[in-house]
């Protein structure tokens, strides 16, 4: 084997393994591929969409209202939940006939499937904690349900920011 040879090999290892570095660090600590498993959120998403999920934007600031996010399940962290941010810490949120209320102001929601069915009393979100719901609400597990709950910054994995799969489906979330 001549040294140019040699030479070539080790070039194309060096470039294979900054390659896999790269995906590697991209994967776990900048943007994570997700697929929509169900139907809470539909209008929104639809089962079998795959998204992109910014994992790193939370590092540098919170959760806001209305962010569609990825979070682990905390009864169950090796399963993901899709939902929407309602309310964040300080604000109080109820749910009266139907009408989701947060800080007693009636919310404004265009992106709900039908009008939530039940109550839910009136409660103040904790620091360091989100209430979410699915846009799908009347088939949803999420923060109205004890086994979600409030949900702990440290579950969320990230704000989902597109949908790119299926292509016809391609476009931004808010």
């Amino acid at each position: 084997m001549s040294s140019s040879t040699g030479e070539e090999i080790k070039d194309w290892i060096v470039s294979i393994l900054v390659a896999v570095v790269l995906a590697f660090l991209i994967r776990y600590f900048i943007v994570e591929l997700y697929l929509v498993d169900g139907p809470s959120m539909r209008p929104t998403l639809q089962s079998a969409e795959r998204l992109v999920v910014n994992k790193f934007i939370y590092r540098f600031r919170e959760p806001e209202r209305g962010e569609i996010l990825v979070f682990r399940y905390p009864r169950d962290p090796s399963r993901d939940f899709i939902k929407r941010v309602i309310a964040v810490p300080g604000d109080t949120i109820e749910i009266k006939d139907g009408n989701v209320f947060v800080n007693g102001t009636l919310k404004s929601e265009p992106y709900i499937l039908s009008k939530t069915r039940g109550n839910y009393p009136l409660a103040t979100v904790p620091e360091g904690h989100i209430f979410v719901m699915g846009d799908n609400r009347n088939n949803s597990e999420d923060s109205r349900f004890a086994d979600v709950g409030f949900v702990p910054y440290d579950l969320i994995k990230g704000k989902a920011i597109l949908v790119f799969w299926p292509f016809n489906q391609f476009k931004a979330l808010p």
